[in-house]
């Protein structure tokens, strides 16, 4: 037997927010490619950026060969930026596909994978955050030991 609660919170979509999530659909296919677009880039660019820090002469600034550090750190960024792309090319796709077949369940697909892309992206937010103010601190430890 169902709780008479969970039908009362069934949502329905009226012809403005079946609009607005088609335009939405629309515009993050649009980044989703264009995301994708930049990540082969990335992954290109990964193996000419080796190369050419390859050919820095050593200094004491640099006393070891930069170039396979920087391919795998363009390869590490171009895998991060991959997943955000991913999460929003598949909401961009079922929820063309959950509007097209009014069936709930696609909606909640594509919804999910909509909210994986935010958590995702808010997750990387928070850790981009915690290492600035970690450098920051660090920055002013070593600040105060310099004198």
């Amino acid at each position: 037997m169902e709780n008479p609660i969970t039908q009362l919170e069934q949502l329905t979509l009226n012809n403005a927010s079946r609009s607005f999530l088609k335009e939405t659909a629309k515009w993050t296919y649009f980044l989703s490619i264009v995301g994708f677009v930049f990540v082969g880039l990335m992954v290109l660019v990964s193996f000419f950026a080796g190369a050419l820090f390859s050919n820095l002469p050593n200094s004491e600034a640099m006393p070891f060969n930069f170039g396979p550090f920087m391919t795998i750190i363009y390869l590490v960024m171009a895998l991060i930026y991959f997943f955000p792309i991913l999460y929003l090319f598949k909401f961009s796709t079922k929820m063309k596909i959950a509007l097209q077949s009014k069936i709930d369940e696609d909606l909640a697909a594509a919804l999910e994978n909509l909210k994986s892309h935010y958590k995702f992206v808010g997750v990387f937010t928070i850790i981009i955050i915690s290492i600035y103010v970690l450098f920051f601190l660090l920055a002013i430890i070593g600040g105060m030991f310099a004198y």
